[in-house]
């Protein structure tokens, strides 16, 4: 039996090449994972700051920040994280909290990681200390908010220090930039960039690898003309696209597919999903680089620590400041659709993966269930999915 996606030839994503838009958010996400500054301008409101990623703070870093603006660096937190330290009744999304000069990176650290000083319960803050913090709620949309989403799309702490630029080199910021070897990065390109990367994702190549539960299995690489993440298509068997296709979206997880992980079921949805496609006859797994419900690795095994400490998979994450769930599945709708796919019997028990396709123009015939026993190490995990996001077990 052939695989009708072995030798595909996918036209292109008809989004074309690379934006100097997204390619100057693309170098933010390089420049803040490596401690760098980077110029964040809302041209409509006519302000800019300069930013760097809490998670790189270094003494150094402030001053530069300081030396550059002529202001004192404010830490941008997300609500969720200013919970946890005892910032409670915020209404605003983010918030800025100031940063007294007698207090360095390890302050900005205790901030923002709680996992810094191992202490996930009080997080090493007496109410003394928040009360002293001035703490001010920054506008939807704003600069703050932006920061904040380039640090999480850097896979960092979603938390960010950063300092307005002064009015009068607002308009200006071409002579500034230069003059302080900074990137500048428009705010309205971190609104489209998940979307727009999405959109642009091309085929890279494809080989058929046999699986050991799916001998007829063809593997299809995509990337972003931009670069930036790589998504996997791994079809199986007879794939007929003038019908709805069994297809199962499936985010990495580097701990339950590769090392066997009996913290979440991932590996058991994995191995189970390729099992049920083969004998179905055929279909598609969609392998999404969304690591820890795309917080990445590293913050995923933050996450863990919180976790061994009380919290449970929604709250651990709640804990470093991200949302339930950070995942966005526009990049599988895009493969599915360059792949002829225009409607699926989707292996899921996750209702928000019906409403996402649906929404991104993929007919959802049917949910087929695809649940797992469950071990001593995992019940608990499970049992907040089912009673936390929705999950139809």
């Amino acid at each position: 039996m052939v695989n009708k996606f072995s030798d595909l030839e996918i036209t292109n994503s008809p989004a074309g090449k690379s934006s100097p838009a997204q390619t100057s958010v693309e170098r933010a996400i390089g420049d803040l994972r490596r401690g760098a500054l980077v110029i964040l301008r809302d041209a409509p409101n006519q302000t800019a700051a300069v930013v760097q990623a809490a998670e790189m703070a270094t003494s150094m870093g402030l001053k530069m920040i300081a030396q550059i603006t002529g202001s004192q660096p404010t830490l941008a937190i997300t609500r969720n994280r200013a919970a946890a330290i005892n910032i409670f009744n915020q209404s605003s999304n983010v918030l800025s909290v100031s940063l007294p000069k007698s207090n360095g990176p390890a302050f900005i650290h205790r901030l923002s990681d709680p996992t810094f000083l191992e202490d996930y319960n009080n997080n090493d803050f007496k109410t003394l200390e928040i009360e002293k913090l001035t703490v001010i709620p920054e506008s939807l949309g704003g600069i703050a908010e932006k920061a904040i989403q380039l640090a999480k799309y850097a896979r960092l702490l979603p938390s960010a220090i950063f300092s307005r630029v002064p009015l009068a080199d607002v308009n200006q910021l071409s002579n500034f930039k230069q003059d302080n070897g900074l990137l500048l990065v428009e705010t309205a390109s971190i609104d489209t960039f998940a979307k727009i990367r999405a959109q642009r994702l091309v085929k890279a190549t494809s080989a058929k690898v046999p699986l050991l539960d799916a001998k007829n299995a063809n593997l299809i690489a995509f990337r972003p003309v931009d670069g930036g993440d790589e998504h996997l298509a791994i079809t199986i068997g007879n794939v007929d696209v003038s019908k709805p296709v069994l297809v199962r979206l499936h985010s990495q997880c580097l701990t339950g597919d590769l090392l066997g992980s009996l913290r979440c079921d991932c590996g058991d949805q994995l191995r189970g999903a390729i099992q049920a496609i083969e004998e179905y006859g055929g279909g598609v797994l969609i392998y999404l680089a969304q690591e820890g419900r795309d917080i990445g690795l590293i913050n995923k095994l933050r996450a863990y620590r919180i976790q061994d400490l009380g919290a449970d998979t929604v709250d651990a994450n709640k804990h470093i400041g991200f949302e339930t769930d950070e995942r966005i599945y526009a990049p599988a709708a895009e493969i599915l659709k360059q792949l002829g796919i225009k409607s699926v019997k989707l292996l899921t028990n996750n209702p928000d993966k019906l409403t996402q396709l649906s929404n991104e123009g993929v007919k959802v015939v049917d949910r087929v269930a695809h649940i797992f026993p469950s071990n001593p190490h995992n019940e608990d995990y499970l049992r907040t999915k089912a009673i936390k996001t929705g999950h139809l077990f």
